[in-house]
């Protein structure tokens, strides 16, 4: 018998609504048959279909006169997660699932994670200091991260243990969440190539998109939108920059938005 599996996501805020959680839930059924549990942490569930689970965001559990809360998604790593429990694939809302994600839960290891440096062409002038070039490239990318829900509240603990020197010393939360699953073994990645970045590896580099459309790569599972342009400018067609023109995307349109 295979154990039921946790798909969450989170949604607070303005930014991204209704309709972004429930894209993303239906393109999770059609993509996973293993059971599983569709869970989003908001404030606001108004809007969202009756398959999602819609749950309170979870406390971060600031200190008094700490206020930033940009840095929530770490409250994930709770000990005490709404009373979940078992394996976990965290989503962040801005991304599209276009392929089967059973291999994502097939891995054997408590925790998987994009490596950042995959969504993103080579950059040269980083090698200037090469302590934080190591660094930078062992980042990993939260959008699409699987965990053991419980197990690796040290990322919290070490958080909340100074929240301002953690935000002084990093500069988002994925960086902090990185060197403390690298300082306790636990940082591993996905293999490369299956989430992708739209801009960097759907679009045709350089002029090249000007007469090529957008593809999907071979074995590609979840595309992502790390940068700009983000995921509403791209279904606006608009590539946030001069020179990069957004083409025919249908394939992405309908991995999206099919019921």
């Amino acid at each position: 018998m295979t154990d039921t599996v946790n798909i969450l996501c989170m949604k607070w805020g303005t930014l991204y609504g209704p309709e972004y959680v429930n894209n993303l839930f239906r393109g999770v059924q059609r993509n996973l048959s293993r059971p599983h549990r569709f869970v989003c942490f908001t404030d606001d569930p108004a809007g969202l279909l009756p398959g999602v689970e819609a749950l309170p965001l979870p406390d971060l559990g600031l200190p008094p006169g700490h206020t930033d809360t940009r840095w929530r998604k770490l409250a994930l790593f709770r000990r005490d997660l709404a009373g979940l429990s078992g394996t976990a694939l965290f989503l962040d809302l801005d991304l599209v699932v276009v392929d089967r994600l059973e291999p994502f839960f097939d891995l054997p290891g408590e925790f998987f994670i994009i490596r950042d440096d995959d969504l993103f062409r080579p950059k040269p002038l980083r090698k200037i200091n090469p302590a934080r070039d190591t660094f930078l490239h062992s980042v990993g990318n939260s959008s699409v991260f699987r965990y053991e829900i419980g197990r690796h509240s040290y990322i919290l603990d070490a958080f909340l243990s100074d929240p301002a020197a953690a935000t002084e010393s990093y500069e988002i939360s994925q960086q902090f969440q990185s060197a403390q699953l690298a300082a306790h073994g636990n940082l591993h990645y996905w293999p490369r190539g299956w989430c992708v970045s739209f801009k960097n590896d759907c679009v045709p580099r350089g002029l090249r998109n000007w007469y090529r459309e957008p593809v999907l790569p071979d074995g590609a599972r979840i595309v992502v939108f790390a940068g700009e342009p983000k995921m509403a400018d791209v279904f606006a067609g608009h590539g946030g920059r001069w020179y990069r023109r957004i083409g025919k995307i249908d394939w992405l349109q309908k991995a999206w938005q099919r019921p």
